[in-house]
């Protein structure tokens, strides 16, 4: 865990270990994923060295979407490993699979350009700022995850998606180490 200075408070960092170790543990089997900057090193790489939960890398958001769909109709567990720039590129296909369908569609974004500390919702970043109302009004559940504390809502927030059958996205607010 990486610890820095946020406005005069400390803010823990963000293990991608202890991430991938909630994944394992919510009994994702298939995580699928466009390359994305801010979750790369921490996370991203790591998942690509294990055979298990299987890796597939897809060129577009949307077909990730897709791809999650299907692995929802044959009770299979993925997750959509997108930063939020792919998020929004894919509002009709989340709309269309997750949302008007209720598929339990897992989706984990990095919200790229976001700082340590700071809401999304007061990020200076414009397109780190409006995803949580985009979401909102799509009615997705979604959790923030800034701080090592934060990855204990992972399992919980993929275990209800499935339970459910409907969508989540879990934010990831810092780069994780």
């Amino acid at each position: 865990m990486s610890v820095s200075e946020v406005a005069g408070r400390t803010v823990a960092g963000l293990s991608g270990q202890s991430i991938i170790r909630e994944i394992m543990a919510s009994g994702i089997q298939f995580v699928i994923s466009v390359p994305d900057i801010t979750t790369s090193e921490g996370l991203l790489r790591p998942l690509a060295k294990l055979t298990d939960p299987r890796f597939i890398r897809v060129c577009k958001e949307d077909e990730g979407v897709g791809i999650c769909a299907g692995l929802s109709f044959t009770g299979k567990r993925g997750l959509l490993l997108i930063q939020q720039t792919g998020l929004l590129d894919s509002i009709n296909a989340i709309r269309g699979n997750a949302v008007e369908y209720n598929l339990p569609i897992c989706m984990m974004v990095g919200l790229l350009q976001k700082e340590a500390g700071v809401p999304p919702r007061q990020s200076k970043s414009y397109g780190v700022r409006i995803v949580e109302p985009i979401l909102d009004a799509m009615g997705i559940v979604y959790q923030n995850i800034e701080e090592d504390p934060d990855v204990a809502k992972i399992r919980p927030a993929i275990d209800k998606a499935f339970a459910d059958s409907k969508p989540v996205v879990l934010l990831i607010g810092q780069t994780p180490k």
